[in-house]
């Protein structure tokens, strides 16, 4: 099923105070601040909230944490990019790894945003809802890349569009979609190249004809060519992940997915990205605790969730049909992980013998499980951070798709006059 979008989006806070602002874009978490900053977490909140102002000197060491952060590298970028439907940066981490230098970034989840900055501290702000964004607003750049959610589109004939008096073709085949933002931007700006993300049923969707949309648009209409791929993610993590890549160009350049390096599937387990707990890692937050790194008994599924999904399995197992939890062990590959795991986790269930109760992932395991290292921050809720692991790309593949990208980005950039020599040269 394609992935929806609620038709209200709630718009990037206005009222952040400075302190809020600098505590997300340092990374740190109200214990962290607290700690780093030499007050109580109820001060630290306090600040948050504006119920008390500061020391200016609390608020220069943030600006000092997030200058240290920031790269001062003065390695040139190959090419510049911009990043909408950000999520939490899987992309712009891919990009990064080829060479490429973020210009802008759109994400409309204000705890997205949060852990975004926590990892990525530009000197920028983000933009909230794309849909409010004008094209013109939006930095001169060479790549774009969307991992765009996909709404069904309603096609109808360009015959009975006229009867009716409704507009056809670019603006109404795709208009209340996301993708007409992309196309938006894309119109304007016509950079070198585009990275789209979305999920495999996209191409399939209405019998096909939602793909079509999409293709015509990029490459009759916009005149670029279009190399789809659909990748299972578990030749570089452990987890089946399957995804259609989009990658197009302004013009032609010999692009082939025959270049793309494919590890063998399934060489990474379930085991490359578990807690060890036996103190070879140090304990974490709350994930893991003492000093062997155990982790948290909270993650333990109770007796009547465990009791309510193995009923629940059984139950449909004897209708014939396929559903249930996923039990994993160190030998294993997971099953996708989805936006919905802060439930019940039923999709990945870490077993612990047949005398326990099998326990959910970690956020920290969903990050590895994504391919995040960890140095990624994860300054939200374990909810959140549910939601946005699940919502995200498998870094490993975009930054192997990133790769064989880049010399084609370059080649069209040499052609034409590149946008990141004039910005950045």
């Amino acid at each position: 099923m394609t992935t929806m979008v609620s038709e209200k989006f709630p718009e990037a806070r206005a009222d952040m105070t400075e302190f809020e602002e600098l505590l997300m874009k340092a990374g740190y978490t109200v214990p962290e601040a607290a700690k780093a900053l030499g007050y109580s977490e109820g001060h630290i909140y306090r600040f948050r909230r504006g119920e008390e102002e500061p020391r200016e000197s609390v608020l220069e060491l943030l600006r000092m944490k997030i200058a240290a952060r920031v790269s001062d590298s003065s390695e040139p970028p190959s090419f510049s990019f911009i990043d909408l439907f950000a999520g939490i940066g899987g992309l712009r981490k891919a990009m990064e790894t080829a060479g490429g230098r973020c210009v802008f970034t759109s994400e409309w989840d204000r705890f997205a945003q949060q852990t975004y900055l926590a990892n990525f501290p530009d000197n920028r702000p983000i933009a909230g809802d794309i849909r409010a964004v004008d094209p013109d607003d939006i930095p001169s750049h060479d790549v774009l890349v969307a991992g765009f959610p996909c709404q069904p589109f309603s096609i109808a004939g360009v015959s009975k569009k006229n009867a009716l008096g409704r507009l056809h073709g670019f603006q109404d085949e795709t208009q209340g979609t996301l993708f007409f933002d992309v196309l938006r931007v894309l119109k304007t700006h016509r950079p070198a190249a585009f990275l789209l993300e979305n999920v495999k049923n996209l191409k399939s969707h209405d019998k096909g004809r939602t793909f079509e949309v999409i293709q015509r648009k990029l490459t009759s209409e916009l005149g670029y060519t279009l190399h789809t791929m659909i990748i299972d993610a578990a030749h570089f993590v452990p987890q089946h992940r399957e995804r259609i890549v989009m990658v197009g160009f302004r013009e032609h350049t010999g692009f082939s997915w025959s270049d793309l390096c494919v590890p063998t599937r399934g060489h990474r387990r379930m085991r490359d990205i578990l807690h060890p707990e036996d103190g070879t890692e140090e304990a974490e937050g709350h994930f893991t605790l003492g000093p062997d790194a155990k982790v948290n008994d909270k993650y333990t599924l109770t007796d009547k969730l465990w009791e309510y999904l193995v009923n629940y399995a059984a139950k449909h197992k004897a209708k014939g049909n396929g559903f249930g939890y996923g039990l994993v062990e160190g030998d294993s590959i997971a099953r996708t992980l989805s936006a919905r795991y802060f439930k019940d986790g039923s999709e990945i269930l870490v077993s612990r013998g047949a005398m326990k109760n099998p326990r959910r992932l970690t956020p920290r395991e969903c990050a590895r499980l994504m391919g995040y290292d960890d140095d990624f921050r994860i300054p939200v809720s374990d909810t959140q951070a549910y939601k946005q692991f699940g919502n995200s790309v498998a870094v490993p593949v975009f930054s192997e798709v990133a790769r064989i990208m880049r010399p084609h980005i370059e080649t069209v950039m040499n052609r034409s006059g590149s946008e990141v020599v004039r910005r950045f040269g």
